[in-house]
C-alpha cells in the first residue's frame, strides 16, 4: 500500500536529534494559503513509494473552524518559510494522535521534529490527554530514531489481512458448532480478556479519525453494532474471537479505478480454527456492503499472521508500528 494512501500515516525523516534547535524557527497554526510552501517540501518524498500524500489531500486534511479544539497542524517556518509540518487530533478525552510529520531535506538534523512534537505534546496536554500516540510504517527506519528521541515509546505492532469478500463464505467450524452473532456484549467480553487485546495494548481503530489507534472501550462496541457491524464468534465452550468493522470507504486505485473498502478495526481469535470462522462472516459481512476489498488489522504475531494466511486470507506485505508518549510525564 502506498504512503499516499495511508492517509493519516505518520512518518517523519530526519536522521538526528538536536533538541536545542534554532532561535530562527516559528511554530503556527498550518494556513491554506501555505499550500505551496507546504508542497514544495513535501511533493518529492517517497517517490519510489507512489509519492507523499500531503499535497493531495492538504485543504481537506486542515482542520475547519469548529474543529480548532479538538485538531490543530502545526506549520514549522524559517524566515517565513515552511519547513516542516504535523497534525495533533484529540480522538478521546485523554488520548491524543499526531500524524503527518514531515522535514524538508535540508533542514533535517536541526530539532525541528522535536519542536513540533513539543507543540503536539504541549496542545494536547493542555485539553486533558494523558497519552500520545503515532503510527510509522515499518519500512519507513528513518522515523524511528526522530520518534524515540522525542519520548515516543513502543506500543505495539500490526498487520492487516485482507480476505475477499464474499457473500457465499462458509463460517462453519470444523471445531465443533460455532456461531457468529452480532452481539456487542459478547464481543466486548471476548476482547477484555483476548489474547489480541494484550498484544495490541488495548488498542484498535478509532472512527473519529482515519489512519489513528486508541483503547477500545465498551460503548465502542456497542456503537459499533448500532452503526457498523461487530462480530462475536460463540462456541459450546465459550467465546472465541471477536471484530469490528470500522467504516467503509472509496478510493482510486493507482490505475484510477475506484474502489470500495471495508476496513474492519480490530480482530482476535482463540485458535486458525476460529479465525477461518471470524474472517469467513468478515468476508460475507464486506460482500453485504458492496466492498471491493478488506483490510482487517490483526496483531503483527506469528501466530495471528499465519493464522490470517491458513484461513486463506491476504496479507499487507508489511506491518505498522505504533508508538506512544505519556503526557503526564512532560
Amino acid at each position: 500500500m502506498s504512503p499516499k494512501h495511508s492517509i493519516q500515516q505518520t512518518a517523519e525523516n530526519e536522521h538526528t536529534d538536536d533538541s536545542d534547535g534554532d532561535d530562527a524557527i516559528d511554530i503556527r497554526r498550518a494556513t491554506h494559503d501555505d499550500y505551496e510552501g507546504v508542497r514544495a517540501f513535501t511533493e518529492d518524498i517517497w517517490d519510489d513509494r507512489g509519492g507523499d500524500y500531503i499535497p493531495e489531500i492538504y485543504h481537506d486534511w486542515l482542520e475547519d473552524e469548529d474543529e480548532r479544539d479538538e485538531k490543530k497542524t502545526f506549520l514549522a517556518t524559517v524566515d517565513e518559510t515552511p519547513v516542516g509540518i504535523v497534525q495533533a487530533v484529540l480522538i478521546s478525552p485523554d488520548e491524543a494522535w499526531f500524524q503527518g510529520i514531515r522535514v524538508a531535506a535540508d533542514y533535517r538534523g536541526k530539532g525541528i521534529s522535536y519542536r513540533l512534537n513539543e507543540a503536539c505534546f504541549e496542545w494536547a496536554r493542555e485539553r486533558g490527554a494523558t497519552v500520545g500516540r503515532v503510527l510509522i510504517h515499518s519500512w519507513n527506519t528513518t522515523s524511528f530514531a526522530a520518534a524515540r528521541s522525542s519520548g515516543f515509546e513502543p506500543v505495539t505492532e500490526f498487520r492487516f489481512a485482507e480476505p475477499a469478500p464474499d457473500a457465499e463464505a462458509d463460517v462453519t467450524s470444523s471445531a465443533g458448532p460455532a456461531r457468529v452473532t452480532s452481539d456487542p456484549h459478547a464481543a466486548w467480553r471476548y476482547w477484555t480478556h483476548s489474547d489480541a487485546r494484550d498484544r495490541l495494548n488495548g488498542v484498535g481503530m478509532a472512527p473519529e479519525e482515519t489512519w489513528a489507534l486508541r483503547e477500545l472501550t465498551r460503548a465502542d462496541f456497542e456503537r459499533f453494532a448500532d452503526e457498523t457491524a461487530v462480530f462475536a464468534v460463540e462456541r459450546e465452550n465459550g467465546l472465541a474471537g471477536t471484530a469490528y468493522r470500522n467504516r467503509t470507504y472509496d478510493r482510486e486505485d493507482d490505475d484510477g479505478v475506484e474502489t470500495t473498502w471495508a476496513e474492519y478495526g480490530v480482530a482476535g481469535w482463540e485458535d486458525a480454527d476460529a479465525a477461518r470462522t471470524l474472517l469467513a462472516a468478515i468476508a460475507r459481512d464486506a460482500a453485504d456492503v458492496g466492498a471491493d476489498e478488506t483490510r482487517v488489522l490483526i496483531p503483527e504475531t506469528t501466530r495471528f499472521v499465519t493464522d490470517a494466511a491458513y484461513a486463506g486470507a491476504d496479507l499487507a506485505e508489511e506491518a505498522d508500528f505504533v508508538l506512544g508518549v505519556d503526557l503526564t510525564a512532560r
